[in-house]
């Protein structure tokens, strides 16, 4: 996707001061549609911190997108390109979506890249195991439409008296279908769901999965915009789904489960709303610094719900490690007890992606609905101490 040239600049437009360094992003982006702009996002607030829709760069005559910046000398910054959502994010070469470009600022510099390719949106294919029911477009207040997919177990269709219970997923885009998630590997969650089913070491469920829109970020943060996202969870689909479905809607058959951010928003879910949800899946989690204070300053006790965590420990799954341990170390601190009700694992080897995921997700539907012994469990590793401040973006 992109070919990356830095040099120092002898002069710029605008010059640094001090401390503060001037970095110029000069773009050579193919197959832009005229109705829209290249953006530049990244972990800056110059760029946008992640908002794949805040920063819009300049077109110039020449054809080439700009932007200029100051940051302080010796920041790090991480980046890509999108055309104003994550949807449609800059893919490499081989049409695979990269890894973040990164960027030790170390004087004023100029950065050249190039975007040959950039991933649209597909349509559902239905590469299903099973049977999934597609809504579009279902609406909430304060929040951007989004589609909702509901898989439903084996017996559902012919079993007309049978209640199941509930897994709500995010980035519903990513949970069953190869041909709409973002790298091409879905969670596999169906399949995955289907072998325990017949193997008769889980429960039949029925996975609601809800997409995410270009603001994912928000959405899935203590913004207002995050509790727009969770009220029309628990206030919206989850009564259409109790209303048009067999479920077992209670607490005690209703969980929740997402990774990254998706794992924060899941966390957040539970610990705010107990009464709708008793069983919370954190996958590589991305903790910000206010998810730890609202569990470090709990009144009235920890809520009771039990946890799946995990983390990877390759690339982005390292630097998201320290905020999980410190998480792991408030729920230790409020009583929560591995094996009982908390569960966290860590696979030094993984990536942060969908594969990793789908790796994993087994753990989390067997915690949650297992049926039988679950002897796994006697194998999980102790909780380690805390490894530093939690980080998060």
């Amino acid at each position: 996707m992109r070919i990356i040239l830095m040099a120092a600049l002898t002069a710029l437009a605008v010059s640094a001061a001090g401390n503060e360094c001037a970095v110029s992003f000069v773009v050579t982006a193919a197959n832009v549609p005229e109705h829209q702009w290249v953006h530049i996002t990244g972990n800056h607030e110059k760029l946008g911190n992640w908002d794949p829709g805040a920063v819009a760069m300049q077109k110039r005559a020449d054809g080439h997108w700009v932007l200029t910046v100051i940051v302080e000398q010796g920041t790090v910054l991480e980046y890509k390109y999108t055309l104003g959502s994550w949807a449609t994010e800059a893919l490499g070469p081989d049409g695979a979506i990269p890894p973040n470009s990164v960027l030790r600022v170390g004087g004023d510099m100029r950065i050249q890249d190039a975007v040959a390719r950039w991933n649209w949106p597909r349509e559902i294919s239905e590469q299903y195991t099973g049977t999934v029911e597609h809504y579009r477009g279902m609406e909430g207040e304060g929040i951007l439409p989004r589609d909702v997919l509901v898989w439903l177990p084996p017996s559902y269709a012919h079993d007309d008296h049978g209640h199941y219970p509930v897994l709500y997923m995010h980035d519903g885009q990513q949970v069953f279908d190869p041909a709409t998630s973002t790298h091409g590997v879905d969670w596999g969650v169906d399949e995955t769901a289907t072998r325990l089913i017949n193997e008769g070491k889980m429960r039949e469920i029925i996975v609601v999965a809800a997409t995410c829109t270009s603001h994912r970020g928000p959405e899935y943060s203590e913004t207002e915009e995050g509790a727009a996202y969770r009220r029309f969870l628990v206030e919206k689909l989850k009564p259409f789904i109790d209303t048009n479905y067999r479920t077992l809607g209670d607490r005690d058959h209703t969980a929740v489960m997402g990774s990254s951010m998706g794992g924060r928003v899941s966390f957040l879910l539970a610990w705010e709303y107990p009464e709708f949800f008793s069983m919370a899946g954190c996958l590589s989690p991305s903790f910000e610094k206010e998810t730890l204070e609202l569990a470090r300053t709990r009144e009235g006790g920890a809520p009771a719900v039990r946890f799946y965590m995990d983390n990877g420990g390759i690339g982005l799954e390292e630097r998201l490690q320290p905020g999980a341990a410190e998480m792991l170390s408030i729920l230790q601190g409020l009583g929560f007890e591995q094996g009982r009700d908390l569960v966290w694992v860590r696979d030094l080897e993984a990536e942060h992606n969908e594969a990793a995921w789908a790796r994993r997700v087994w753990r989390p539907l067997l915690y949650f609905f297992g049926e039988g012994p679950q002897e796994w469990m006697d194998e999980l590793p102790p909780i380690p101490s805390t490894e530093g401040p939690g980080n998060v973006d």
